[in-house]
């Protein structure tokens, strides 16, 4: 199936994305159930960070996902740490041992999903603002979060890998990161997912690039998968991951 590129804005269904969320930390749950002080100390596969900084890292995110709730359903948003003070907490807290590692994760998630769960109905239109910037509806808070723990658990290099992505994250991920390319001009014209039976048309000439879904969505999100897929012509270097949704909401 051919697909246009194109952003929806309507509001999906809430609870199924939670119980998608809720599913991918449990799933990261059992990946870092045994993890001991030695192996958090280990180097992850992101560039700099070992993996108590990946794990330090989804728990501030969740954290953050958590304030913007709070302020979809309050107006008024908690104290929001500066990226000055994200690196401290990174780089301190990446330091500790595995099981507070594990512990302040799951609390962290659990407070997020608790929050989702009990959320109101019409506050999950409400716009909130990233760090960056860019704005989205409330509901695209648990859209971020779900990335997040999808990504960075394959980063982790504990046998997570891209193959483990679920097939409906996997194709959401493409639909979102092929509108984004083309509204930024990626010089590619076709993204072929032949295990999903889909196609993205971003542009009218450049290479046409096909493979497997996970194995594109890995590659488009730097976590390599290049050798994994085909281009007729020299592949173009994805733009750094994450990238904001496109159109955006103002």
């Amino acid at each position: 199936m051919r697909t246009r590129v194109r952003l929806a804005t309507a509001a999906p269904d809430v609870a199924r994305v939670l119980d998608d969320v809720r599913g991918s930390a449990a799933r990261l749950g059992v990946t870092l159930a045994s993890l001991t002080d030695q192996q958090a100390g280990r180097p992850s596969l992101l560039t700099g960070w070992s993996r108590g900084h990946d794990v330090t890292h989804l728990a501030r995110s969740a954290d953050a996902y958590h304030r913007l709730l709070t302020l979809a359903r309050t107006g008024a948003e908690p104290p929001r740490a500066d990226a000055a003070a994200l690196d401290r907490a990174l780089r301190e807290g990446g330091v500790r041992g595995g099981a507070e590692l594990v512990a302040d994760l799951r609390t962290s998630v659990d407070r997020l999903c608790d929050a989702a769960a009990s959320m109101p109905a019409e506050c999950w239109t409400t716009l909130v603002a990233a760090l960056a910037g860019w704005r989205h509806p409330a509901w695209f808070t648990l859209h971020r979060c779900l990335r997040e723990l999808e990504i960075h658990h394959a980063d982790l290099d504990l046998g997570y890998t891209s193959v483990n992505w679920p097939t409906e994250y996997v194709t959401w991920a493409l639909d979102e990161t092929a509108a984004t390319l083309a509204a930024r001009h990626f010089p590619v014209s076709r993204i072929d997912a032949e295990d999903l039976g889909r196609t993205w048309t971003l542009s009218a000439t450049s290479p046409r690039v096909s493979g497997s879904g996970h194995a594109l969505l890995a590659w488009l999100a730097g976590r390599g998968g290049a050798s994994r897929i085909r281009s007729d012509l020299p592949l173009p270097a994805p733009p750094r991951w994450p990238l904001p949704p496109v159109p955006g909401w103002g």
